[in-house]
């Protein structure tokens, strides 16, 4: 009997498993991983993080530390180390705790792939609301903690003819994205993607160097070799967690939208350590079993900028105290905004 019972619990996520591939690898992930590697690759990070400076104007440092994560398309796991580099080098601590909240949250395949999931609503609304608490978290611990820290000597740019190259770059690789959800018949989508896909091959050659390229094409791979594989794990776990979990449970704790199913979702979110993307498809799940966006909406932003590991690291670095101060926003600003979602959506 308990055997019957694991091979159809397998069974059950190996066909969720196939049910994503099918669905979503060809016009979703593929499009979306040549999109992240090329940022990760193209784009300058030391360019950007020299804009993090205490003495650096505030409406240019918190701008730039709230978009960082699209144009240095970081995960969970990878902007510990680069909050660490940043603040140990004298980063004000409010652009540090804006960088540190919103890089992984806005992470471009994590916003494409939560649109493409969980619908554009949650997609836009994680988005706004990454860029926007990520600036209101940075701004109170600038208000409570910040000292004079020292500063960067000026703020410098990108090569503009480099930088507009890689733009351009994004809005080709953007639209080959975006256009499968807008044009849905295959004939008129092929005439569409096909001279896109070949115009971003030309210009990627008339553009960029050969070890450009073959950069952009390893931080591809590298990308696929790291996420894929616990992506598809999330996918086969998530399959097996809606056959187990009764949906009665989850209607009750985070189904309402009253300040328990938001408190819940947030917290239960923090302690969890979600993979890049592998938050998506866990979340899927629970919605399938009546989760309410609002508190979905707060577990996507609480998630990837906390976690149980993540914590311990983040106290280390800044110290006990403004560990818990950052950590407490997160879980508060969460529940907000997933308040907030609710309140404006019903």
């Amino acid at each position: 009997m308990l055997q019957d019972s694991l091979i159809h619990l397998i069974n059950v996520g190996l066909q969720s498993v196939q049910e994503y591939l099918a669905l979503h690898v060809l016009l979703c992930l593929i499009p979306a991983f040549f999109l992240a590697g090329a940022i990760a690759s193209l784009f300058s990070k030391e360019s950007v993080l020299k804009y993090f400076g205490a003495s650096t104007p505030k409406y240019i440092s918190y701008s730039v530390a709230a978009v960082s994560g699209c144009l240095l398309a970081v995960c969970s796991c990878t902007v510990l180390p680069l909050f660490a580099g940043i603040y140990k080098r004298g980063a004000g601590i409010g652009p540090a705790t804006t960088f540190l909240f919103s890089a992984p949250a806005i992470n471009i395949l994590a916003i494409v792939y939560t649109a493409k999931i969980l619908g554009y609503d949650i997609g836009v609304a994680r988005a706004v609301g990454a860029i926007l608490l990520s600036v209101i978290i940075g701004l109170i611990m600038h208000v409570v903690y910040e000292k004079n820290n020292g500063g960067h000597n000026g703020i410098k740019t990108f090569n503009s003819e480099e930088h507009a190259h890689t733009v351009q770059l994004f809005m080709l690789l953007l639209a080959i994205l975006v256009i499968p959800e807008i044009i849905k018949s295959w004939t008129y989508l092929a005439l569409v993607e096909i001279p896109l896909i070949a115009a971003t091959v030309y210009l990627s050659f008339k553009w960029y160097t050969a070890e450009e390229r073959a950069s952009w094409m390893q931080e591809t791979w590298f990308l696929v070799k790291m996420i894929a594989p616990l992506l598809l794990v999330g996918v086969f776990f998530a399959g097996i967690l809606v056959e187990l979990l009764p949906s009665e449970i989850v209607v009750k704790y985070v189904g309402g939208n009253n300040l328990l199913s938001y408190f819940i979702a947030s917290v239960t979110a923090a302690l969890m350590y979600f993979s890049t993307l592998t938050e998506v498809p866990i979340i899927s799940a629970l919605t399938l079993l009546g989760m309410a966006k609002g508190p979905a909406l707060s577990m996507l932003l609480a998630g990837p900028a906390l976690s149980l590991p993540s914590m311990i690291v983040i106290s280390r670095i800044m110290g006990v105290k403004k560990g818990l101060s950052y950590i407490g926003l997160v879980v508060i600003m969460a529940m907000i905004s997933g308040i907030v979602f609710d309140y404006y959506m019903l």
